[in-house]
């Protein structure tokens, strides 16, 4: 039996007894149960940390992933959803180490690995209760008891599989490389981690003596910034081509002409420490040779010590100063504390010790000179201490010989949205490197390698019982307390073969999880085949060098193909003023009581209606959540609610029970009846289209406005005959109607907002015949299967007529509002005029809505416009024409306010009018529809045409205002009501004047209490912008000597502001690109020194960086702070950037290299529309917010700031 619906509903109280009504009925599992027999649809969830809490970014991602699920399980397919944990790994441990005081593996052997991963253990699931109870509490559907954990066995083993394969595969190798090192959290990081916290900071700069062997009177002088790694000094390395002098004295004084580097190759000098004397005798203390070294910074001499730096790791090897398969000379440890060898300085963080080793350098007549450095430094992205750099024994998957590969692959993957695909993870693949797997830390996977003490005995193992049929015990789990003590007996002769000590990234456990929540291939082995790539996946954009990247590598290098087959990116959830989310600000506000307060469906719709689903970032906004409870569920519940009221009053009054069944309704004769149902499978047959091409952002609009067609016209204008007042029979079919378009849109909005979906329907079930119902178990609203399209109740005339009445009521509504006349005082007649006569039949057939709605007497239709004396007059754009006009403006506008009526007419079809001499075209006029006023119809009608704005609930607005004449009684207006003002345009409120430069989205003038009142309403907000000086964008300049030429020019290290920054990788390829080098090896100097790949690109911003090719080192220039290139900075002004980009200031080179490519007008307006991700639309260029012209001419231009509007597309127009 139907229950009465209350007048109010509170939405969040509502939907706790959904979760209940879920709980009770175990509605997940047996959604599943029921679907078990159909076609799979896969889908992977990528895993969080559970030591946070989750945050809107989670929420997001979640409500993608279960809009997408839903809507796959209403299609007809089985979706299993289990949810994720990842639980090894850095985030984990450093909690731990924080904690309990933790400073180094020291601390970790003295507590034992296995007391350590247990603490680990008891901490990882911190917050999974809460993570639990949020992703419920938002109506996501899927499995937590069914999860997959990455530190469950049966997961860490299929990981070891999957090594394996990469082992056989030859993927696999183990490399000494110099690494970015955290001491802090004791392990190696990534180049991208690495690159994740620049800071400037201030070394120590010193100069030390080393007195050769054979006369301790003479001495090379070397410099370093890390005097920490003096004590490992193995070497001296000169140029073999720079010429080098000997000078002599406090004030040095030239005793030798200057001879070659090479004169020095050999010489032995004396040690500055004994730490490591012995190692003289393979052949250490010596002066090498190498072209690495620069004469432009230091003294020419470079000290090295091998373990620390890159280059002095492979001189010294050539040299067979140190072998790489010896026991590396690294007197540091893992916590960043000189280890025993190193006697004097032993215990001692190395940055600490610099001043101490600096003081024992000066006590024993080794310093020449100290001095303090100040450069851009890498600090740890997860404990915000400096790293260090030092080679590590890492393990390495070989990634760069498949990267043609990956990039075929991911041609295959479907991406939403598409530019994602080619532009961020297209270049990030183009760009990939060999990948560091391995972690020296203690709570991961261990990898699965036991090796001889030599390293030439490698066994790599794949499983758990491969690891029992090797060492003989039979482990129950992976972790390194369980199985470091195993021990493997050599098949070579070279004893007991131990386990590596080392633990996989968590990014290769996260990366693995499409096989290792299946436990493939030990088991679900065809299960997995049969389902294999993912049919979607959903995260944020900043996977695209996370998670995307890690499955695509490793199941291409498995299987050759990709891992997914569609995905959904989306952008990033900011504060409301547009700055990142922060605890520590407290600019956001709370994820849990929004959903308290307004409700998780509220949210969820929120969310997905907004440009995040299109990768593009959300300023997060509480009043936006509010206002989906105002404009569309309060609405929608109050037409199910005068629908329940109405079946009961039927009942009650009349005796007849409601029951519907859609096999056997009666077709309707109403028009508004056929209007709805078509419109309604319309819809379902746009819904289904979108939905499988994954574009959630062009539904839900779509959604919502159905909301306001079902409410605000279908209810609105049938309420009579819902109420029975035309009839029993005419009655039933209003209610049939209204139910099955009610019945329809709770099955399409179920996956978006699955709570107020099923509220409705464990009412509306009850008037469901059940003869009608397909489904056995019709207990939620989310075991039903969509609704199919009705092909035969869609007719486009009728939705066609339909809309052209809407136009006449609003215009009607409009011109009633102008003239303050509420509608409940009748008016004689509405004239309709029409060009077409096919319109004017579409609205005759509506005309009873239009005289009720209206509240009219007459209805007039008619083609005739001069019959009633309407004629088109046209108004000059003063912000455009005035401008580009000047001192002929003026004289213009009388003539174009002459323009006829037929003129105008002419102008409307071609776009362009002569007037006075000047072309002038649609953005030159503004046209509107007036009475002639000798015609006598001035006194009798007043006009109104159907102009619109186009616009969107998430389009940012500005309302100006003027009055005429002025005073203060408005000002008094607008002060007294500006709550209820804003609350209703939900925008600022100005006075004029309006900015040249704002995009003008529709402006009225109207008559109000004998005042001229004259609204503007702009895209945008009302923040002024102002121009620049000198580049917006961070640059270098470039001197180029290469291929025997030599050339000038410039690169911009960012385009826009914050957006695309280059490294030094990329800086290569751009100035490869520009200045036609080639295939050449380019290295790049500033100041002398060639920059490491390294380099903090941004804080060589403006500087002068020469460039050569090959070993070739440059000549000294001068350095200036003069641009080489003639350029523009140019500001969005009315439009937000595309493909994934942010800033709305960019700059532009308008020569590069000098003398060369020179843009002109054209390519001029092309690229600055690239700049902002705006390839195909059309744009026009201003030198100021008064909009005026920017000349022609590329060369006037040159340093100016050009102000960038975007011209309106046909559809926005």
């Amino acid at each position: 039996m139907v229950e009465a619906v209350p007048e109010s509903i509170n939405f969040p109280s509502e939907e706790e007894k959904i979760l209940q009504l879920w709980q009770e009925q175990d509605c997940f599992q047996e959604c599943l149960r029921q679907s078990k027999n159909r076609p799979k649809y896969t889908f992977y969830d990528g895993p969080p940390f559970a030591t946070g809490l989750p945050h809107y970014g989670h929420i997001l991602a979640g409500t993608i992933k279960d809009i997408v699920t839903r809507f796959a399980h209403q299609s007809g397919f089985h979706v299993d959803r289990r949810f994720g944990w990842d639980c090894h790994g850095l985030p984990v441990e450093y909690e731990i180490d924080k904690s309990l005081g933790i400073k180094g593996p020291d601390d970790v052997a003295k507590m034992g690995i296995a007391e350590y991963n247990k603490q680990c253990r008891n901490i990882v699931m911190r917050y999974s209760q809460e993570w639990e109870t949020s992703v419920k509490r938002m109506g996501r559907w899927i499995d937590f008891k069914n999860d997959y954990k990455t530190l469950y066995p049966w997961f860490m083993e299929s990981v070891w599989w999957v090594f394996k394969q990469l082992y056989d595969k030859g993927l696999v190798y183990q490399g000494v490389k110099v690494m970015p090192f955290s001491t802090a959290c004791n392990t190696p990081l990534s180049n991208f981690e690495s690159h994740q916290n620049y800071k400037d900071v201030q070394d120590p700069s010193v100069i030390v003596n080393f007195p050769l062997v054979e006369n301790e009177d003479v001495a090379l002088i070397a410099w370093t910034t890390t005097p920490w790694t003096l004590p490992s000094n193995l070497a001296l390395c000169v140029n073999p081509e720079y010429l080098y002098v000997k000078v002599k004295g406090e004030k040095p004084k030239l005793t030798q002409t200057g001879f070659p580097g090479k004169m020095l190759k050999g010489k032995k000098y004396k040690p500055l420490f004994q730490y490591f004397a012995k190692c003289a005798e393979k052949g250490a203390f010596q002066v090498v040779t190498d072209n690495y070294v620069k004469e432009e910074e230091g003294t020419g001499v470079v000290h090295q010590a091998p373990y620390f730096g890159a280059d002095d790791y492979r001189v010294c090897t050539e040299y067979k100063i140190i072998q790489r398969d010896q026991a590396p000379i690294c007197p540091v440890d893992a916590s960043g504390c000189f280890t025993s060898e190193v006697t004097d300085f032993v215990g001692q963080y190395v940055k600490d010790a610099d001043k101490h080793i600096i003081k024992w350098l000066k006590e024993k007549g080794r310093l020449v000179n100290t001095s303090s450095f100040k450069h851009s430094y890498p600090f740890c992205w997860r404990s915000d201490t400096p790293l260090i750099y030092k080679a590590v024994p890492s393990w390495f998957v070989r990634v760069e010989q498949m990267v043609d590969k990956l990039l075929e692959n991911n041609g295959k993957c479907y991406w939403v949205p598409e530019f994602v695909r080619e532009k961020r993870f297209g270049n990030w693949l183009r760009d990939a490197r060999d990948w560091a797997i391995s972690r020296n830390r203690y709570w991961g996977t261990p990898i699965p390698l036991w090796v001889s003490d030599d390293f030439e005995e490698v066994v790599c193992v794949g499983s758990i019982a491969e690891l029992e049929e090797l060492t003989g015990v039979r482990v129950t789990d992976l972790h390194r307390e369980s199985i470091d003590n195993l021990t493997v007996p050599s098949r070579c002769g070279k004893g007991m073969l131990r386990r590596v000590t080392e633990v996989f990234d968590c990014w290769f456990e996260s990366g693995s999880m499409p096989y290792a929540q299946e436990h493939y291939p030990f088991e679900n082995r065809k299960e997995f085949e049969d389902t294999f790539p993912a049919d979607f996946i959903a995260e944020g954009i900043d996977q695209t060098r996370g998670w995307f990247y890690t499955l695509l590598v490793l199941s291409t290098a498995l299987f050759g193909k990709p891992p997914f087959k569609n995905v959904i990116v989306n952008g990033l959830v900011l504060a409301s003023d547009g700055q990142k989310m922060s605890k520590r600000k407290k600019n956001y506000p709370d994820p849990g009581l929004i959903v308290q307060n307004y409700g998780a469906d509220a949210l969820r719709l929120y969310l997905i209606n907004s440009p995040v689903v299109r990768a593009e970032n959300l300023r997060f906004k509480e009043e936006g959540v509010r206002d989906v409870l105002k404009d569309v569920f309060l609405p929608w519940y109050n037409a199910y609610r005068f629908l329940v009221q109405n079946v009961q009053r039927l009942q009650k009054e009349d005796g007849i029970q409601f029951l519907y069944n859609e096999n056997t309704a009666k077709r309707s004769d109403n028009i508004m009846d056929k209007w709805i149902q078509s419109f309604t499978q319309s819809l379902i047959q746009f819904f289904k289209a979108e939905m499988d091409a994954y574009r959630l952002y062009t539904v839900v609009p779509r959604l919502v406005k159905f909301v306001d067609m079902l409410t605000n016209w279908y209810v609105r204008t049938n309420r009579r005959r819902l109420k029975g007042e035309s009839g029993t029979e005419d009655c039933l079919w209003a209610l049939e109607t209204l139910f099955s378009v009610l019945f329809s849109m709770c099955r399409l909005m179920a996956p978006f907002t699955p709570f107020i979906t099923e509220t409705m329907y464990q009412n509306l079930r009850h008037l469901i015949d059940p003869a009608s119902v397909e489904e056995k178990n019709t207990n939620s609203i989310h075991y039903l299967m969509l609704p199919q399209v009705r092909e035969s109740l869609i007719d486009e005339r009728i939705e066609r007529a339909v809309s052209q009445m809407q136009s006449v009521i609003e215009l009607g509504r409009v011109i009633r509002d102008r003239k303050t006349l509420p509608v409940k005082y009748p008016l004689k007649e509405v004239v309709v005029i029409h060009q077409d006569p096919e319109a004017l039949k579409d609205i005759q057939s509506l005309q009873k809505y239009i005289l009720e709605e209206l509240n009219v007497r007459q209805l007039t239709l008619s083609t005739d416009k001069d019959k009633y004396g309407i004629r088109l007059r046209a108004e000059p754009d003063h912000m455009v024409l005035g401008k580009r006009l000047k001192g002929a403006f003026k004289a213009i506008t009388a003539s174009i306010k002459d323009l006829t009526s037929e003129q105008l007419e002419a102008f409307q079809k071609t776009g362009s009018i002569m007037v006075d001499g000047h072309e002038l075209h649609e953005e030159d006029l503004r046209l509107m529809y007036t009475f002639d006023q000798s015609s006598g119809s001035a006194a009798q009608y007043e006009a109104h045409s159907d102009a619109q704005g186009h616009l969107v609930p998430s389009d940012e607005i500005t309302v100006y205002y003027r009055c005429q004449p002025e005073g203060e009684y408005l000002d008094s207006v607008i002060q007294a009501h500006i709550d209820f003002i804003l609350s209703t345009t939900k925008a600022p409120l100005l006075p004029f004047p309006v900015p040249k430069a704002a995009s003008v989205i529709i402006e009225e003038k109207t008559q109000l209490k004998g005042l001229d009142l004259e609204l503007i309403i702009v895209k945008g907000s009302s923040a002024p912008q102002v121009p620049l000086n000198g580049p917006a964008c961070t640059y270098v300049n470039l001197k180029v000597k290469a291929d025997n030429k030599e050339k000038e020019g410039m690169v911009l290290l960012e385009n826009p502001r914050g957006d695309n920054r280059l490294d030094m990788n990329k800086l290569k390829k751009v100035c490869s690109s520009i200045f036609g080098t080639n295939n050449t090896q380019l290295r790049f100097f500033n100041d002398g020194t060639e920059l490491a790949n390294q380099t903090d690109l941004q804080a060589l911003s403006g500087k002068t960086l020469s460039v050569t090719s090959g070993s070739s080192s440059p000549a000294p220039i001068h350095t200036t702070t003069t641009l080489l290139c003639p350029y523009v900075n140019l500001l969005l002004c009315n439009a937000q950037p595309a493909e994934c980009l942010t800033g709305e200031v960019g700059t532009l080179l308008l020569v590069n290299p000098v003398g060369q490519n020179g843009l002109n007008y054209s390519g001029l307006q092309s690229e600055a529309a690239k700049v902002f991700g705006l390839r195909s639309r059309r744009i026009k260029l201003y030198l100021d917010q008064d909009l005026t012209q920017a000349d022609s001419s590329v060369k006037s231009l040159d340093t100016k700031t050009l102000f960038v509007k975007v011209l309106p597309t046909t559809a926005e127009a």
